[in-house]
């Protein structure tokens, strides 16, 4: 699926976010191994922790639903480039395929492509508990 299609969904996600404390909107689109693709919006709650960023409901609904690896995610924020959380990161890291992408955008023509090495370096992961 094209870029342009995916920060469209990213974006109509956002739209969807639950965030009457912050006011900060973020919307994730993520592609599985098989192509599906699931979106999801930050979720807050009047406690704070038990909250969940739009990264990780998309990618726990791709999981729940019998996936098992991501290789795309598509990151849109309420500001410039809104990058994923350290947890976000790590949850990517737990599901992510070798060659898995995160597009953080600001807008259908404004994005940046990392790899996860890229934004989380000498992490560590489910492979590192199979050695």
């Amino acid at each position: 699926m094209e870029i342009k299609k995916l920060i469209q969904l990213a974006c109509q996600a956002r739209q969807l976010a639950y965030v009457p404390y912050s006011k900060f909107k973020v919307g994730a689109a993520v592609v599985t191994e098989d192509n599906n693709i699931y979106t999801g919006c930050n979720i807050e709650n009047a406690a704070y922790s038990p909250s969940i960023c739009a990264e990780r409901t998309a990618i726990f609904k791709a999981i729940s639903e019998g996936e098992s690896k991501i290789k795309l995610i598509v990151v849109v924020g309420s500001s410039d480039f809104t990058f994923p959380c350290g947890v976000c990161r790590q949850v990517i890291k737990e599901f992510a395929t070798k060659e898995c992408r995160i597009i953080v955008a600001n807008n259908e023509i404004e994005y940046k492509i990392f790899t996860l090495d890229e934004l989380l370096p000498y992490s560590f992961g489910p492979e590192d508990l199979r050695r």
